[in-house]
């Protein structure tokens, strides 16, 4: 699983240089197809979809925590703490670059795009998609197998379409928030592997010193 969350944030990167390099009038356009050429249950699809994000991102490690509470399983406690820290990590990120880019909104820019729903914050990066990704990546992660990788990043991936289809971000928003929302998971998941070991290791020394 950590070979194909390097592959997927090497190749998102590289997507992500090209979209930045392209001229602007092209993530328009695109936003443009996506914003006004779908049916009506697309749309009620992406509004649905969209709203589900904070809800489902902060209730998955509560709940994980929960159930180790009650089965008393200790690697599920620490995985619940990691995706907490991983959605922390990412949110504290993102804000920061929502404040550094100060993008507006492509439904403000461009009066022709539709937004069907309001947001206050800026629009680079799209904090719904790098949420979704976070929560995506560090459950893949956690729990590499294809019942859990599949309908995550499915989850995700509709949630950053979602926000193109509603009119409050552009393709490069969702990419970066993809990116943003993957790399903060991984680099989280690494710092959290790092740490716990470090714990196993002084139990050992203290073990063997006694």
């Amino acid at each position: 699983m950590c070979k194909f969350t390097t592959f997927f944030l090497l190749c998102s990167t590289f997507l992500l240089f090209n979209v930045q390099i392209s001229a602007q009038n092209a993530d328009i356009e695109l936003l443009r197809k996506l914003n006004n050429e779908t049916p009506a249950s697309l749309r009620n699809y992406s509004i649905a979809i969209s709203n589900s994000t904070t809800a489902v991102a902060i209730s998955t490690p509560l709940v994980m925590g929960v159930v180790a509470l009650i089965e008393k399983d200790d690697d599920m406690l620490k995985n619940a703490i990691y995706v907490g820290a991983s959605i922390g990590v990412d949110g504290v990120l993102t804000y920061g670059l929502k404040k550094a880019f100060g993008r507006s909104r492509p439904y403000i820019s461009y009066p022709d795009i539709q937004n069907y729903t309001s947001e206050t914050s800026n629009s680079f990066p799209s904090g719904h998609t790098s949420l979704a990704f976070a929560t995506a990546t560090s459950l893949s992660l956690k729990y590499p197998k294809w019942y859990v990788i599949a309908p995550s990043y499915l989850w995700a991936s509709s949630v950053g379409y979602s926000r193109m289809n509603l009119g409050v971000h552009y393709p490069s928003d969702v990419l970066a928030g993809a990116i943003l929302g993957a790399g903060s998971a991984f680099i989280t998941y690494k710092v959290n592997d790092w740490f716990w070991k470090k714990q196993q290791n002084k139990k050992l020394i203290g073990l063997q010193a006694y």
